[in-house]
């Protein structure tokens, strides 16, 4: 009877957080007219889908949660309850709760330590009044409501449940149990009469026991039971160190279950004959099973992360050119195999000429290969923008704020690497703006304002890169205040922050430790945000600005790379090996006459385009010996960061290269400059320059 459900989580965890998603959509919308119930029976249909799938998984708080759910939500679609406020609110907690159960799967696989109790008894509260009145006060009514309803039975004496298991040919087996400090067991367990998936609920059953111990046999057979060949209850005899009251718990946890009897097995009661060679059971690994149990938990509450869902959903169209383009690559290695066998018996132009056609269309089908995989690999930011309307209702409601959030480019597609990352650092951002940008809606009045705010969160293409805007129409950022706070906690001297630039000093904002907010509350004042967005928006690539307006608003702009595993690069040389410079970080290429270069604050740098640009030996960036250069001109390759640019020394351009970046490995993270290396055509390794840390 034992099956593996693990294979089956991931797929679990990505359906939920699917339906989820739907769900918050919807009560967002209910929230703003509780009056329109079109949307209802769409979440009714997610509570059901997400019982069934988790009571089949045996996520109990989970299946239990949405059934009451479905209860309530049962009585508005038949017209016998009205959705007011209060039940919104309620729903909102359930959601909450679902989603912190799922987050748990997704870094544990088991549901956390989160008891929604509170929240079922309200929900039984309303189902069974038909309204919200009580679901604060009656707490004690809840309990004695679920006790009812519940037909879970109290323990009872052992010679009161007949048992049909037989017993015959194990006494040898007990008899080893008791040696080991192994408890012998008899269960009997019986599901509710109107269960519809009697086998799963076994299965469920089956597979909590074999977490502490072994289950030696069934009955019916566990095939029978498999098919659904009982009628409600079966037994089992079951080994295990635990105590009776402890199994017995367990097992009543799990929903659909009527009663759970559990007798404790001794050797007065075995009255057959020893035939020790007919039945085997290994019993010394049931200690170190319970162990493992015990070790697993212990290392999951102290925050082990576990396997997170790596799947992707592809429409199949994607999926039928990318095999296409496959058959195209079998089509032209079988022409290039006979071109090579031909070149073999004849030298001529012709041949030589083949091959050259040859290989043009080989390039051509890798490069489609390479877009068409990378489309595969896209998603839209939909579902990470997804989650943000209702953390803007939320802090709304907990800051006295009126704002509204208007979103925008949710079908723009990045890689599902990018998208993964940047989910924090946006949610920072919108707190951000919201806690530290808008006003509240008395001094938005008075500043002649709209007394309800917004933010705007906006995603569009642009070029190799993907550009995600967080603006707002707050009291945009204070210059002097950020110099004030800089000199106050040393940032920066008195003297270095009045040579700064408005620009220079809102980008002070970015580090680490720095805030403008005097009073600490749970949203800010730690110091702890805009470094984090700015070091993981770096992280993969990405670049992050600010634009403000004393009075008007602020714009954080954020450019984000399409891809992390295949880019466009520039080959260059220094002295004899080869660097990689990512293409989406180069402005442009230029010569820059040596004597035109002066040195200011120790910082070489040259009047460019009437602009002061910053010269960056790479050789000595990347320490490479070399002996003092007498060029007159040197090859400059200009790079941007934002608004802000640097010219990188090279000896040598090679010429613009697709690459595949590879991980230097955890050994030689960290290294100054170096994102990574890439393997060229000839076998050898280029170091690929991350521009981004040059600045």
């Amino acid at each position: 009877m034992h099956m593996d459900m693990s294979q089956y989580l991931e797929i679990f965890i990505d359906e939920s957080k699917e339906h989820l998603q739907t769900m918050n959509e919807i009560l967002l919308i209910l929230e703003g007219d509780v009056d329109n119930l079109s949307h209802l029976g769409e979440i009714f249909r997610i509570a059901h889908t997400i019982k069934g799938m988790s009571g089949t998984m045996g996520f109990t708080k989970v299946a239990d949660l949405t059934h009451k759910m479905e209860n309530v939500l049962d009585l508005v679609r038949n017209g016998n309850l009205k959705v007011d406020s209060t039940i919104v609110d309620i729903l909102f907690e359930c959601f909450d709760a679902l989603e912190e159960y799922i987050d748990n799967l997704e870094k544990t696989g088991k549901e956390g330590d989160l008891d929604s109790s509170e929240l079922v008894k309200k929900l039984t509260i309303i189902a069974e009044n038909k309204g919200t009145a009580g679901t604060t006060s009656k707490k004690s009514e809840a309990k004695k409501t679920i006790k009812e309803e519940s037909p879970k039975a109290e323990k009872v004496e052992a010679g009161d449940v007949d048992f049909h298991i037989q017993l015959n040919d194990i006494d040898s087996i007990i008899n080893k149990a008791v040696e080991l400090g192994v408890k012998s067991y008899l269960i009997k367990v019986t599901v509710d009469a109107g269960c519809m998936l009697k086998a799963a609920r076994a299965f469920i059953v089956f597979n909590t026991l074999e977490r502490f111990g072994e289950i030696l046999k069934s009955y019916p057979l566990a095939e029978e039971i498999e098919d659904e060949r009982f009628d409600e209850s079966f037994e089992i005899l079951y080994f295990s160190k635990l105590d009776e009251h402890y199994i017995q718990t367990e097992l009543m946890r799990i929903s659909e279950i009527a009663s759970v009897y559990v007798r404790t097995l001794n050797e007065s009661e075995m009255a057959i004959e020893e035939k020790k060679e007919d039945v085997e059971i290994d019993l010394n690994h049931i200690e170190s099973k319970e162990t493992d149990v015990k070790a697993k938990e212990e290392s999951q509450s102290k925050g082990d992360k576990g396997k997170t869902s790596k799947t992707v959903r592809v429409e199949i169209g994607r999926l039928d050119n990318l095999m296409n383009l496959v058959s195209e690559l079998i089509i032209i290695k079988t022409r290039l195999e006979d071109l090579d066998t031909t070149n073999h018996r004849s030298n001529d132009q012709g041949s030589k000429n083949n091959m050259n056609e040859a290989i043009e269309y080989l390039e051509r089908i890798t490069t489609s290969l390479h877009d068409a995989v990378m489309k595969v690999r896209m998603v839209p930011v939909e579902r990470t923008f997804n989650r943000f309307p209702r953390l803007v209702r939320d802090l709304s409601k907990e800051l006295g704020k009126n704002i509204r959030l208007f979103m925008s480019g949710e079908e723009t597609e990045v890689d599902r690497t990018v998208i993964d990352e940047i989910g924090d650092p946006l949610i920072h951002l919108i707190r951000n703006s919201l806690d530290h940008g808008i006003e509240s809606p008395a001094d938005r009045m008075k500043a002649g304002k709209d007394e309800t705010g917004f933010v705007a969160l906006r995603a569009y293409p642009d070029g190799n890169t993907v550009v995600i805007e967080v603006e707002d129409d707050g009291k945009g950022i204070n210059p002097e205040i950020i110099k004030r706070k800089a000199v106050e906690k040393k940032i920066v001297s008195k003297e270095e922050a009045d040579l700064m630039s408005d620009k220079d000093l809102i980008n002070l904002l970015f580090r680490a430790g720095f805030s403008t907010v005097d009073k600490v509350t749970d949203l800010s004042g730690r110091g702890v945000g805009l470094d984090v967005v700015k070091s993981k928006i770096e992280a993969i690539n990405g670049t992050v600005e600010v634009v403000s307006i004393l009075g008007q608003g602020s714009k954080f702009i954020i450019r984000l790379p399409l891809t992390l595993a295949i880019i466009q690069a520039l080959m260059v040389n220094l002295n004899e090996e080869k660097f990689a410079i990512p293409l989406n970080n180069i402005k442009e290429i230029t010569t820059i006459e040596t004597s035109k270069i002066t040195m200011v604050q120790d910082q070489e740098v040259v009047l460019y385009r009437n602009k002061t640009l910053p010269i960056i030996r790479m050789k000595d960036v990347l320490e490479i010996e070399y002996a003092p250069e007498t060029l007159d001109e040197l090859i400059v390759v200009i790079v941007k960061k934002g608004d802000v640019e640097a010219g990188l020394v090279v000896d040598s351009l090679i010429g613009q290269q697709e690459i595949v970046i590879k991980s230097l490995g955890k050994y030689l993270t960290g290294i100054k400059a170096i994102a990574g290396a890439t393997i060229l055509g000839n076998g050898s390794v280029a170091l690929i320059v991350d521009p981004n840390q040059l600045f």
